[in-house]
């Protein structure tokens, strides 16, 4: 299959996997990263970063800054319209499965 196509379908996994934790406590990037690559998900901050800020422009999570050892850390959490959408996702890919078996 196409390298692109899979690309999309991949990012799209991963928007609703970065949704459902950060739906149960904030998030940061760097432990994203490692959580994603425990799912065989291969990415860099480079990649993943974008993601992040571009689910903050369109109000799915917000951010918030803590200094860390003298670090800022930014932390994400899911908005109340991020949740709507992981319960749509959820619901929606539940109903593909279920019709696919």
């Amino acid at each position: 299959m196409d390298n692109k196509v899979l690309r999309k379908l991949f990012l799209g996994f991963i928007q609703i996997h970065i949704l459902h934790h950060a739906k149960e406590e904030p998030i940061y990037g760097s432990w994203m990263l490692e959580e994603l690559h425990e799912h065989g998900y291969e990415m860099s901050a480079g990649t993943l970063y974008p993601i992040l800020h571009g689910m903050e422009k369109d109000g799915l999570l917000t951010k918030t800054e803590k200094n860390v050892h003298g670090k800022i850390r930014k932390y994400y959490r899911a908005t109340n319209k991020g949740e709507e959408v992981l319960e749509e996702a959820r619901a929606k890919a539940y109903e593909l499965f279920r019709e696919i078996k």
